[in-house]
């Protein structure tokens, strides 16, 4: 596998065609100049060590040689090496609400972007853990699998839209029974754990069943609600109107903290109401923290090998070469005429 540790550099190549247009049009004005002169053929044999050749030449090397510098500073790297890393900590699946309904605004700027603010917080705290990402509305899946790499769990999460999932609706059931199935076989001993995200509009009866069949094979299941219980419209994106009802009505989204707590209830976990302050984040830590950590195995790839150097070299070749090529006609070498019109 080949990759580019620092790839923002490449970004300098853009000077390149800069370069080349800029020394076109010098070496356009000079030669315009030098006709104002008088006759071009009688100019050129005044001044006979004058060359063509060896400034074009010298300016090649020169722009190979940038470039060069500019592969090497950006640290291309190939090869890659596979490790069993052993970690002692716990899974966490998120199962994140993305239905409409998270649009509603009375937490700034709104339900579902205040929540992956939250989630990217608490994805920075971890060391150890395991975490994945499942989403759901009216239809649920697996947005992430559960894995060690925080990066790419935050990539996911900063992706998720409401436009994810086309069926609408809020079925808690089936987001637990999907982060169930998230978790996979226990491979050890760690202790897992649901953290829920939601409004708690549901719109199926088999939350609190799921919530206790998670129970019982050893997963916590936590909730977070998040919104008002008094309720906001919900905005239409990019219309700057609100979503209506049948009859018209402005629909109202209010949160039901009654059914989030009950969710927790049935699933030994915590329930807690996020708002623009942190406080739900740390409850939320505090109640993983109590969770038994073991030992996780986790294969990740390391260990790529440096490639810069041989870039660097080459660069290096080229700009010595560039100097010892003077821009005149060497007399000494006249006559071996290598760069030759």
């Amino acid at each position: 596998m080949f990759r580019f540790a620092n790839i923002e550099i490449l970004w300098l190549l853009l000077l390149i065609p800069v370069a080349v247009a800029a020394y076109v049009v010098m070496t356009y004005r000079k030669r315009r100049q030098l006709r104002e002169l008088g006759d071009p053929v009688t100019v050129s044999r005044l001044m006979p060590d004058a060359s063509h050749v060896r400034p074009v030449v010298k300016f090649s090397l020169c722009l190979v040689a940038f470039t060069l510098l500019v592969l090497a500073a950006a640290r291309p790297q190939s090869g890659e090496k596979e490790e069993t890393v052993k970690r002692q900590g716990i899974e966490v699946i998120i199962a994140l609400d993305v239905s409409n309904s998270m649009l509603a605004e009375d937490v700034a700027p709104s339900r579902l972007d205040r929540a992956k603010q939250m989630l990217s917080k608490m994805i920075d705290q971890m060391v150890n853990d395991k975490v994945g990402l499942v989403v759901f509305a009216g239809d649920s899946y697996i947005q992430l699998p559960i894995t060690c790499d925080y990066v790419s769990a935050k990539t996911f999460l900063n992706s998720i839209t409401p436009d994810l999932i086309q069926t609408q609706g809020t079925a808690i059931g089936k987001a637990i029974q999907t982060s169930i199935m998230a978790f996979g076989s226990p491979e050890s001993d760690a202790g897992r754990a649901i953290v829920i995200i939601t409004d708690g509009e549901n719109h199926e009866d088999e939350a609190d069943k799921m919530a206790a069949k998670a129970h019982e094979q050893g997963i916590q299941v936590n909730v977070i609600g998040i919104g008002k219980p008094d309720g906001s419209p919900i905005p239409m994106p990019g219309t700057g109107n609100y979503f209506k009802d049948r009859s018209g009505q402005t629909v109202v989204s209010c949160l039901n903290e009654d059914m989030c707590r009950s969710i927790a209830k049935a699933g030994h976990g915590m329930y807690v109401r996020c708002d623009n302050t942190n406080t739900a984040m740390h409850a939320l830590e505090k109640q993983l923290d109590q969770l038994g950590k073991a030992e996780l195995q986790t294969t990740t790839y390391t260990n790529y090998n440096e490639q810069y150097q041989s870039f660097a070299l080459i660069a290096l070749l080229m700009l010595v070469v560039e100097f010892f090529i003077l821009a005149r006609t060497n007399q000494a070498f006249r006559r071996w005429n290598i760069f030759k019109q």
